[in-house]
This record gives structure tokens, C-alpha cells and sequence, in this order.
């Protein structure tokens, strides 16, 4: 029987950091912007907690390592909203390995 999961995926899933991200940049914008590249697992921006306005900076999940790694040079210093975003791939937190 053929089993194409090992197909879909392609590496480990990548967890990418987006900043410097407009103020004005939505959840939205940043999900449209990365799915033009692949599949993305999750997406969020980072909100402060006191006024409810975007941080700048956000985190997008994307199963297939090759698909993140076409979205970071794709999108890595491009301009949107004004700003020049910068995608890299997320350190993983202390302790989080």
C-alpha cells in the first residue's frame, strides 16, 4: 500500500520568526503572505496584553521544512505594510528541545 504522508512532509515541520512586522499587519496578512509558499500548520501574532495592538513580530509553523526554507528567502527583507520584514528560522526556547 502506498502511503504518501512520508511525502507530504518532507523534514521535520520548521517554526519560523517573522519581525519587524507593521503595526498595521494583521494575522490575515501574515497567513496569505507565508500559504503562498507551502502549507502553514499555524500562525500567530504576537499582541500586547495592555493595549491589544501587535507587537511587530509573530511566529508561523510550516510542516514541510523545504516549503519554510522557499519562504524565508522569498520573504525575508521583503517590504509590507511599509515595513521590511524579517523571517528566520525560530530558536527553540530554552529547554524546549
Amino acid at each position: 500500500m502506498y502511503n504518501n504522508d512520508a511525502d507530504q512532509q518532507h523534514g521535520d515541520p520548521m517554526k519560523l520568526l517573522v519581525r519587524n512586522l507593521a503595526r498595521t499587519t494583521t494575522k490575515n496578512m501574515l497567513l496569505t503572505m507565508f500559504e503562498t509558499h507551502g502549507i502553514v500548520q499555524s500562525c500567530s501574532l504576537v499582541m500586547d496584553k495592555k493595549t491589544g495592538d501587535s507587537k511587530g513580530f509573530g511566529f508561523i509553523e510550516m510542516p514541510r521544512a523545504g516549503e519554510a526554507k522557499i519562504a524565508i528567502k522569498m520573504l525575508n527583507g521583503k517590504e509590507i505594510d511599509g515595513s521590511k520584514i524579517r523571517v528566520k528560522k525560530a530558536e527553540p526556547k530554552p529547554g524546549e528541545e
